[in-house]
């Protein structure tokens, strides 16, 4: 069984890596956040929406929603943010991040489960597990389709 799958890396936080696997990655474009329509009374992690190729696109800062302080606040304010298209059965949701790394193939047969003694509280639900690379950091793996399932924005979607 072909166990390499291609992934989309991207930073989280200051000194964090992730990845989401390309399989649930429709697109990745660059958002400005005047762009972004704010919408009331939603969690501090959903920025709002954004016109996406005609569609209503929800945008989502991924740092907030898993724990990190924003990037959508503060000092940490970046004018123009990546927000990476996730797609499942039609549905999707864009996530922001500070920035993108590289497209890597990784062998799925090498994630290490979780255990949640590791991880933020919040994270621990959204993370199919991780890897560990050459250098010895470890490099968590998000679920896409838990991401896109998330209570916070099923009602909404």
């Amino acid at each position: 069984m072909e166990t390499q799958q291609k992934f989309l890396s991207f930073n989280l936080g200051v000194n964090d890596t992730a990845v989401i696997s390309l399989q649930h990655i429709t697109e990745v474009l660059q958002v400005s956040l005047a762009e972004v329509c704010g919408v009331p009374q939603m969690p501090s992690s959903i920025l709002g929406i954004y016109n996406w190729r005609g569609e209503m696109l929800w945008l989502v800062d991924l740092e907030g929603m898993l724990g990190y302080p924003p990037i959508s606040q503060g000092p940490n304010l970046l004018s123009k943010m990546m927000a990476i298209v996730l797609e499942n059965k039609g549905k999707y949701l864009g996530l922001l991040v500070r920035q993108l790394i590289d497209i890597e193939w990784l062998d799925t047969k090498e994630m290490k489960p979780v255990t949640a003694e590791l991880f933020y509280p919040k994270l621990s639900p959204f993370l199919q597990g991780y890897f560990i690379n050459d250098s010895e950091n470890i490099i968590f793996s998000l679920d896409a389709k838990t991401i896109l399932q998330a209570p916070a924005w099923g009602i909404h979607n």
